[in-house]
């Protein structure tokens, strides 16, 4: 699978590159991006990635740019408090691609894809609860939620309750044990060409990471970073992670009179704009590059100017999915 950054001509177009400019790569994966910034313009680039796997590329990229990149191993959601405690003022454009990277695909020990056989892990980080934790200790009600909310299948309840019968018979600790078990339950369907285990998979990984969580904090905190006039860029690679892109940058640009119908009409004198969108809609990836990178066909990109607003204080948890709440390991909360 291809490594090269999706739609990099477009987000650097986007990002509008500018001499003595300070960006923010939010993803560095394997530095596509932070490298495509760095040869773009005389300017500096800060990048985060939760993956410490990801140092040794960064070490490469800081050696060929001397005092031009610098790189935090933490999430993007944390960029404003990283950067205001390094004593930054401010920076003009951030760029973030969503997902998991075809790099940790491609790397079957950490468990995110079922074409390799690997332990279930699914960790981006080498934190917190892994994959075959959570199949193990929450309970078929919680998986059936989870794989609702953040996999969108709709035979979750089967595909729960066949992992947890299968789970009390022995462990389910491998990619490929809890494939098989998921393509049995869900079936396939004739007239898709989409593994059946695809979108637990999908699931299981975004609820072990808190993939949206993080998305939209990672919005907000770059809403918070960004100078006035500074872009921010996003790629998203499914529905659930570029509606809520959409949602938030149509919210702050003003055009979103009300989160829902149920919700009730904003202040008229609420907060003013934070962004201005760059496009209409969602940009995506050339014939060219989705002929040469599969992965670019589902790519959506979205950009929008930081005004001289002041960031909004706003609760934005209704732009996320009707999730479950946070379930705890040792069952269901």
């Amino acid at each position: 699978m291809s490594h090269a950054p999706v739609m990099l001509t477009e987000v650097l177009e986007a990002l509008e590159l500018r001499d003595g400019g300070v960006y923010v790569d939010g993803t560095f994966g394997a530095g596509g991006y932070s490298r495509g910034i760095l040869g773009g313009a005389d300017c500096k680039v800060i990048a985060f990635d939760r993956d410490p796997s990801v140092s040794k590329h960064g070490d490469l990229l800081a050696e060929a740019f001397p005092g031009k990149f610098q790189l935090f191993i933490a999430p993007f959601s944390a960029m404003d408090e990283l950067l205001t405690r390094a004593g930054s003022q401010g920076v003009d454009g951030v760029a973030l691609d969503l997902g998991v990277s075809s790099m940790q695909i491609d790397q079957a020990e950490r468990g995110f894809s079922f074409r390799f056989d690997g332990p279930l892990d699914m960790r981006m980080s080498d934190e917190g609860p892994t994959a075959a934790d959570v199949v193990a200790e929450l309970d078929a009600r919680a998986l059936t939620a989870i794989f609702r909310a953040y996999g969108e299948e709709k035979k979750a309840r089967r595909a729960a309750e066949a992992i947890k019968r299968e789970q009390a018979q022995a462990p389910i600790t491998t990619t490929g044990r809890l494939a098989d078990i998921v393509r049995d339950a869900v079936g396939k369907n004739p007239k898709s060409k989409i593994d059946p285990a695809t979108r637990v998979f999908q699931a299981l990984r975004i609820y072990v990471n808190d993939e949206l969580g993080e998305l939209l904090a990672g919005l907000q905190a770059a809403e918070r970073i960004l100078n006035p006039a500074g872009r921010l860029a996003v790629v998203s690679f499914h529905s659930l992670e570029d509606r809520i892109v959409k949602r938030f940058l149509r919210n702050r640009s003003g055009g979103d009179a009300r989160v829902s119908r149920h919700a009730p009409m904003p202040d008229a004198d609420g907060p003013a704009p934070s962004f201005n969108l760059l496009y209409r809609g969602a940009e995506e990836a050339g014939e060219r590059e989705t002929d040469e990178n599969p992965r670019a066909r589902s790519a959506k990109l979205r950009a929008a100017i930081r005004t001289d607003a002041p960031a909004w204080e706003a609760d934005d948890s209704a732009f996320l999915p009707r999730a479950p709440r946070v379930f705890e390991l040792g069952g269901a909360s």
